[in-house]
C-alpha cells in the first residue's frame, strides 16, 4: 500500500510537470494525489466499489485542492486537475475499447457503463466540493457585509 501511495505522489507530480503546474506548487498537488489514492484504496477495499471509491477520493482531494489554493493563493484547478490523475478510469476505458474491438459487445458495455459511472462520480464530487465551498464564501461575504 505504501508503494502504491509513493507511485501515485510521483506520478501526480510528473503529470503535474506535463501540465505546466509552477514548480512551487507541484508537490502540493502531488500530496493531494497520493492522499486521494489512498482513500481511493481504502473505500474499494472496504465496499468494493470503485464508483463509491472514486467519488469519496474525488471529495477529499476537491477538499484539500480548495484548501490549498485557499492557502497559496493559488487556482483551485492547479491542484485539482493534476490531483485527480489517480481516480480517472483509465483501466476501464482501455477494457471498454479492448473488447470493442474484440467484438465482445457484452464485456464492452460492462466498461463503458463502469467508465461513465466513474467519470460521473468524479465529476459530481468536484461539482459538491466547489458548491460547498461557493456557499461558504457567499455566507462569509453576506456576514462582513452585515457588519460594515
Amino acid at each position: 500500500m505504501t508503494a502504491q501511495i509513493v507511485g501515485a505522489f510521483f506520478a501526480v507530480y510528473m503529470f503535474s510537470a506535463l501540465l505546466d503546474v509552477p514548480k512551487k506548487y507541484a508537490h502540493y498537488s502531488a500530496g493531494i494525489g497520493a492522499v486521494g489514492w489512498y482513500v481511493y484504496m481504502v473505500i474499494q477495499a472496504d465496499t468494493n466499489s470503485a464508483m463509491m471509491a472514486a467519488f469519496l477520493s474525488t471529495l477529499m482531494i476537491a477538499l484539500l485542492s480548495h484548501m490549498m489554493a485557499r492557502i497559496k493563493r493559488a487556482p483551485v484547478t492547479v491542484f485539482l486537475i493534476s490531483g485527480i490523475l489517480p481516480s480517472v478510469p483509465g483501466a476501464a476505458m482501455y477494457r471498454f475499447v479492448h473488447y470493442l474491438i474484440q467484438n465482445d459487445f457484452a464485456l464492452s458495455n460492462h466498461y463503458l457503463i463502469e467508465t461513465l459511472q466513474i467519470a460521473g462520480a468524479i465529476a459530481m464530487a468536484i461539482f459538491i466540493m466547489d458548491s460547498i465551498f461557493r456557499l461558504v464564501q457567499v455566507y462569509s461575504e453576506s456576514r462582513h457585509g452585515a457588519r460594515q
